[in-house]
This record gives structure tokens, sequence and C-alpha cells, in this order.
């Protein structure tokens, strides 16, 4: 896969996520070979668009460099000619659509942290999200059809998922919690993250460290360690919980990884929230944090005498655009299509895998067969992903609730009944974010 420096041109969807876009764009810009790349910044919010311009040109600024950066409302545009496009979108926003995603379950008695995952919240989202990522994958089809896109909207594997079903374009999904979690295990344990070996494989989200060692040694003993020792972090109860009923660590936060399963979040047992330290309702804390803060920061952000704060994250999108232009090698973290990649995980579904990126492109690394009792977990979330993906492609409402009725955390907490009526609410209330089909009202 290579490319002609003077065409290569990166579109960011949802460019209008200034703090996130900050972030690419400073890893981008930093390496010489794509600093004099076409920036293309798109989004539907003008406001915003503007404000992470600002911030695009004074990144540029400050690393003394001369890409070439425009600003679009015109989707079509952004992808015309894209080597690469980069999604970071929210369909339907914080409100209402992630509010209502709260407020209605909570009507019911089932109490979430993020849902942007998995259960009730998650699969709303994706009935939200994956139209928009479809239709958008088959504009790109036309307009750019040799793009790679690197997804990082959640629900990271169902988005994936029927993308990979939908279109024919090129998508790797791409998180940080495989990077995130090998730090702080690292610090849990006293070990600079540099020295550290892992191999890690499964499903987005609930994916597991097979090998945490240096220089062939392993370092699960250490891990354990910390359970010994009491000193597992107050936030980190729930994965260290894990470990020890599974023998190997999750990459996900406790704070998601508590609801994806049905043994923590539990109506009536407060003392397990507290026990598990499980913070409720965390995600609309964090997005009001933002948005009262936002004005503020917007302000700082724009300022020409402001200090800019540029310094490379964890994220892997520009070194997976480094390695694909320059041929240097590296190992990545993915979500791609499962092609015989983990043979005890259904063929076709999205798996978190090790890729290979050099000039031959993304090259998912086949794991085999991981340990059963993994691929079982995974499965219980795998089952709730298709299903959800199937009501999207084909258009059939009943696969909804038979995504919800499958949940783990949904299926603990509620009855056949309270589920339907659960979905219904959530479907009415939504209609202005999603497919048609589904807003016709059910019998039930």
């Amino acid at each position: 896969m290579t490319h002609s420096t003077s065409k290569r041109k990166i579109t960011f969807i949802g460019a209008g996520s200034t703090v996130f876009a900050k972030n690419l764009l400073v890893d981008i810009l930093s390496f010489p070979e794509l600093a004099d790349s076409q920036i293309c910044l798109f989004d539907i919010d003008q406001e915003r668009l503007r404000t992470s311009e600002v911030v695009a040109r004074r990144i540029a600024q400050q690393l003394k460099v001369v890409p070439e950066i425009e600003t679009t409302t015109d989707r079509g545009h952004a992808f015309d000619g894209a080597t690469y496009a980069i999604s970071m979108i929210q369909v339907g926003g914080y409100r209402p659509c992630t509010v209502t995603d709260f407020e209605i379950p909570k009507k019911y008695g089932l109490r979430q942290t993020i849902a942007d995952t998995l259960g009730i919240g998650g699969i709303m989202r994706a009935l939200r999200t994956v139209p928009v990522l479809i239709a958008m994958g088959q504009e790109m089809e036309r307009r750019c059809p040799d793009v790679v896109h690197l997804n990082y909207v959640n629900p990271m594997a169902m988005n994936c998922w029927a993308l990979a079903r939908a279109t024919k374009i090129t998508t790797i999904g791409l998180c940080h919690s495989v990077q995130h979690t090998a730090n702080e295990l690292a610090d849990d344990i006293g070990i600079p993250v540099s020295e550290i070996n892992y191999v890690v494989a499964g499903i987005n989200h609930l994916a597991f460290y097979l090998k945490f060692e240096r220089n062939g040694e392993d370092l699960y003993p250490e891990i354990r360690r910390v359970i010994e020792e009491g000193r597992v972090p107050a936030d980190n109860r729930v994965r260290y919980d894990m470990l020890k009923r599974l023998g190997y660590f999750v990459t996900e936060s406790s704070e998601h990884f508590s609801e994806y399963v049905p043994w923590y979040i539990k109506r009536g047992r407060e003392d397990l929230i507290e026990r598990y330290n499980i913070p409720l309702d965390e995600y609309p804390r964090r997005c009001e944090r933002q948005i009262a803060g936002w004005q503020q920061l917007r302000d700082m952000l724009e300022r020409p005498d402001s200090p800019l704060e540029i310094e490379r994250s964890v994220e892997y999108g520009s070194a997976i655009i480094h390695s694909l232009e320059t041929g240097l090698p590296r190992v990545v973290y993915g979500n791609v299509e499962n092609r015989d990649l983990i043979s005890n995980l259904p063929e076709g579904c999205c798996v978190e895998v090790p890729c290979l990126v050099d000039k031959n492109g993304i090259q998912p690394v086949r794991v085999g067969a991981i340990p059963p009792h993994l691929a079982a977990l995974m499965q219980t979330n795998i089952n709730v992903q298709l299903l959800t993906v199937e009501a999207i492609l084909t258009g059939k409402r009943e696969y909804i609730y038979h995504a919800a009725m499958l949940d783990p955390h949904t299926g603990a907490e509620l009855d056949l009944d309270q589920i339907w009526s659960l979905v219904d609410d959530l479907l009415r209330e939504h209609k202005a974010w999603i497919p048609e089909e589904f807003t016709v009202s059910s019998k039930q």
C-alpha cells in the first residue's frame, strides 16, 4: 500500500471533537514524513469545526511544519481522494441521546456506568451509529475506494462488524484500552512498561493479556502479588477480582467491564456497588464536567498567547499511517474481522488482535485458540453484537429485543416483559436518530 506523498490526504470525520482531534494531529504532524500531509477537517458543527481549525494551525505553527489544512461541512468533499479517513463521531450527541440511554433504563431499575459498548446503551448507540457509518462507507467506496478507514467510534465491535459486512472499505477499529491497561499494570508492579512484552487477544473491551512478561519471565505472579499485598487500586477492584476468577487480566477498565457481565451491578445489592467501587452513571458525570469546562477550554485552545500542550498520545492512528507510508514495521492492536484469527470465536465477528503494519498494509496476526473460559465469556457479548448488527442489516426489529434479552447485565436484572417494554420506550425516544423501520410500535 504505497501512497505518493504529494497526494496524501488525511480526513478527520467528526473533527469537532476538538481535544481528540488535537491529540491525533499532534501525533501525525510530529512525524517528519507526515508533516506535509493534506489535513481535511470535516464536521457538521461549523462552530466546533472553527475551533478545531484554529487548534490545527496552532499545532502546525508550534511544530514548525507546513501541512495543508482545510475545513469543510461537505462530507463528499471531505472524502474526495482521501488516503486515510479517521472516524470520531457521536451520533445524537450526549444530549439528547446518551442521556436517554441512561435515564429510561434507570426507570426500570437497570443501571449502567458507561453504556457505549454493550448493554442496552450500547445496542441503542449502535442503532444510531452503524447506519451513518455504513452510509459513509458506501460514499467512500465511490469517492476514495482505496482509503484506509481508522475507526475510533463506539460501539467498536458492532460498528466494525457491520462495516465489514456492508462495505468493501478497509477498516481497522482502534481503541487505547490495551496500551492504557499495560501502563496501569506496569505501575502496579513497579516495572517500566518499556521493558514489558505482552500478547493480547479477544474482542474490544473484553480482550485479555495472554502473555505479560519481561525478558521471557512471566510477570503474572507479580500482578497477583498486588492482590496478596492488598495494593489493588480502588478504581480497579472489578478487574483484579476477574483475575482471581479467570487467571488472566482484562483490557478494559473496571467501570466498563462491570456492565458487560451479570455479577457486579445488581438491584438491591448496594454492598456490591460499594465493595467493588462501581461508579454508576460515570459517563454522564464525565460528560457534564467536560461540557461545563468546554467554554474555558475552548478559549484557552484558541488564544494565541496561551500555551498549547504538544505531546504524543498512546493512540495507534498516527503510527499506522506512518508505517503504511514509510514501511517501518510496527505491531498495533486492531479490531478486525475474525478470519480464522481466533479459532474458537465465531468466523466473521470482530476481534481485537495484534496487527503487523508496513508497506504491505495492515496484517492481523493469527492467535489460534484462546483459553476456552475466556472465549465463553466473550461469546456472551458476541451474541448481543451479532443480533444488533443483524437487526441493522436486515431491518428486522425483533432482533433488537433478542439482543437486549441476551445481554448479560440486562437479562440478569429484568424480566422479558420489562425488556420488551424498555426497548419500545427507547426506540420511541430515539425516533429521530434511528432507521425508520425500528420506530413502528410493537404489539407487546
